[in-house]
């Protein structure tokens, strides 16, 4: 759609609850690049949580149902460990590593405080990486964001009220938008994939 000479402006649909922050930035990094190009409209669906909101987050303009389920700005990472369970059935697991941080992590043995500490750094970075972002494309400060983040979701008229949307309205109204955004009056329009 960027690409194509004859798009004039997108209206991106988002209805998802999130997943890989890599992925969401890649998306993110994509869009980044379209707005430069043509006028980026998203229209929430029912959720747009999490990565939904990340991808969302920078657009020119983002309208949600009153029952989007978004924000969930927020990062949260999952360790497993088994070090106690195969202690009682009697597995033991013995590693040889060649520096400090080659052994960092094993499911059979328990987390050392350094694997903690370097894990939790990461998924901080990522953290203040996804408000930043939102704080930028919403024109609000950090600290704003980050009292609204935290993880909580809110509707999407809630989400309208605490400044993390531009307006309610249906894909009548992006379409609308993304027209008014591009400064034209007469179009049609192409659905992608």
């Amino acid at each position: 759609a960027r690409a194509a000479n004859d798009v004039k402006a997108i209206v991106l649909r988002v209805n998802s609850p999130g997943g890989s922050a890599l992925a969401s930035d890649i998306i993110w990094r994509e869009l980044e690049l379209t707005k430069k190009e043509k006028p980026l409209v998203v229209l929430m669906g029912s959720l747009a949580a999490s990565g939904g909101y990340y991808i969302s987050c920078n657009a020119h303009k983002i309208i949600a149902e009153p029952t989007t389920i978004t924000g969930s700005i927020g990062v949260f990472g999952m360790v497993p460990n088994i070090s106690k369970f195969a202690d009682r059935i009697g597995i033991n697991a013995e590693q040889i590593g060649t520096n400090k941080r080659s052994l960092n992590y094993s499911v059979f043995e328990p987390m050392t405080d350094d694997f903690y500490n370097v894990t939790k750094e990461s998924i901080e970075r990522v953290y203040t990486t996804f408000v930043t972002k939102v704080a930028e494309g919403s024109n609000m400060t950090f600290e704003q964001v980050d009292s609204l983040a935290q993880g909580r979701v809110w509707t999407g008229r809630q989400a309208l009220d605490n400044g993390l949307v531009d307006e309610l309205g249906s894909l009548e109204d992006a379409i609308g938008a993304a027209a008014d955004l591009a400064e034209i009056t007469e179009y049609r329009i192409r659905n992608y994939p």
